[in-house]
């Protein structure tokens, strides 16, 4: 039976309890791409690390590097495993995140390095981003049933080295996700497949606190084919919405996690024409958007690339094209500058998306669409 901690201990509990109740409260966007991962899981880590040096009760109190057990909890914008002692930071080192709330208070004259968002991309970025936008409009797109879900199969890799120190890529690996398509408050968001196990979404539900009370909606925290075709398809009006509903912390850039949302919806989403061609055109005006003539995904496929730096980390973040077809392949994060952690041109995290489709069950597979495409 484990002893009550007082003095010091209690302390560093009491601070830990605290960064936790400071992340935003709202819901979870979704499961993000391996380079923000990568970056949310280094700063979670480093507020936490004179807590789980000093403790016996770190990650490493379970089994491996990604251990404990049970499932993910959809719990204020961040997944937590209840066997470890620091959910969010260990959830994230196993491939889950933190994701990007709506705008709070205190927040909205955040530091934005670069330009105004309304000077637009460069030239050929906005060219491609039309170009990307055409095909886009021009693609069948089957509506979702509200009682199916989203079903994306990827590949990917992302840093793995010590947090703050020198960037070392890990292997690539598959994953699997399915998204929920209820409009209405669910508990259970969706699951995900990755690491050889099935880890379920689901909302975290506070002690004492009625399920249908903690239960989220659909909207920027959850999006669905439904909610995604309600949004405005003029870009203008849908990048206002972006930046009234993009939480940004002190010090970072406004148009970085404007460009990161749009980049996580595109992703592992499945949209209206309408709206993805309005997403790209809403890009083609944020400030800083270059075009990379050729790009590598994780999958190996090369592309064109419409990307954006973020000073100051020092990282550029590309989404990835075929250059024929223009289809979305994937994204990668690379150092766009020499730092302490890498050189310029090193990969921090890469991803691919190999399939997606949508289901009628959570944990089932298109096979008879997959083993039509390999045939």
């Amino acid at each position: 039976m484990n002893s009550t901690p007082t003095g010091p201990e209690q302390e560093r509990l009491d601070e830990l309890r605290e960064l936790e109740r400071l992340l935003p409260a709202a819901p979870a966007e979704q499961v993000l791409p391996p380079g923000r991962r990568s970056h949310h899981k280094d700063v979670l880590m480093q507020l936490i690390d004179k807590d789980s040096g000093s403790r016996g009760e770190s990650a490493g109190s379970s089994s491996g590097r990604f251990g404990g057990s049970g499932p993910y909890r959809f719990q204020g914008r961040r997944w937590a495993r209840p066997a470890l002692v620091t959910g969010v930071a260990a959830v994230l080192a196993a491939g889950l995140t933190v994701g990007t709330g709506p705008g709070r208070d205190g927040d909205d004259t955040a530091a934005r390095p670069g330009a105004s968002s309304t000077a637009g991309g460069s030239r050929s970025a906005v060219v491609t981003l039309g170009r990307i936008a055409a095909v886009a409009m021009r693609t069948d797109v089957e509506p979702v049933d509200d009682g199916q879900f989203v079903y994306v199969r990827s590949t990917g890799a992302e840093n793995e080295g010590a947090f703050d120190g020198p960037v070392k890529l890990g292997r690539t690996h598959e994953r699997q996700v399915w998204f929920s398509q209820r409009q209405g408050h669910v508990t259970d968001v969706g699951l995900i497949r990755e690491y050889g196990r099935d880890w379920p979404i689901e909302v975290g539900v506070p002690d004492g606190t009625d399920p249908k009370d903690a239960a989220v909606r659909a909207g920027f925290e959850r999006p669905t084919y439904a909610w995604l075709a309600s949004l405005p398809t003029d870009p203008d009006a849908l990048l206002k919405l972006l930046h009234a509903n993009t939480h940004v912390e002190k010090g970072d850039d406004r148009d970085q996690e404007v460009f990161d949302r749009i980049g996580d919806l595109v992703g592992e989403q499945v949209m209206p024409s309408a709206t993805a061609a309005a997403f790209y055109r809403a890009t083609a005006r944020i400030a800083g958007v270059t075009e990379v003539a050729d790009a590598v995904d994780a999958a190996g496929r090369h592309g064109i690339a419409i990307a954006r730096e973020d000073t100051r980390h020092g990282t550029r973040t590309e989404w990835i094209f075929d250059p024929r077809t223009l289809d979305y392949l994937g994204e990668r994060t690379v150092f766009s500058r020499d730092t302490e952690r890498a050189k310029a041109g090193t990969v921090y995290a890469t991803s691919a998306v190999l399939e997606r489709a949508v289901v009628n069950k959570r944990g089932q597979e298109p096979g008879d669409r997959r083993r039509a495409r390999q045939s």
